[in-house]
């Protein structure tokens, strides 16, 4: 190797890094498709049988009679 440029050998680096995401990204694929197609985002979410009623204290509503968004809540 000692012929070829320096070039040459960066475009051998990145190639071979190239290829080696390839393969991780193959390798996560196929796992994926091993666990049935299930993402970590839907194990988490609760299945709901119906409308989620929450509890509203009189106290918290201002005078025409709509809930207030404290600052917690918006962000």
């Amino acid at each position: 190797m000692a012929g070829r440029g320096p070039q040459s050998f960066k475009k051998r680096q990145k190639e071979q890094l190239r290829k080696e995401k390839q393969q991780e990204k193959n390798a996560k694929r196929a796992e994926r498709r091993t666990l049935g197609g299930v993402s970590p985002l839907e194990e988490e979410i609760p299945l709901l049988d119906g409308p989620v009623i929450f509890e509203v204290d009189e106290a918290d509503l201002p005078w025409d009679g709509t809930p207030r968004v404290s600052e917690s809540e918006t962000t």
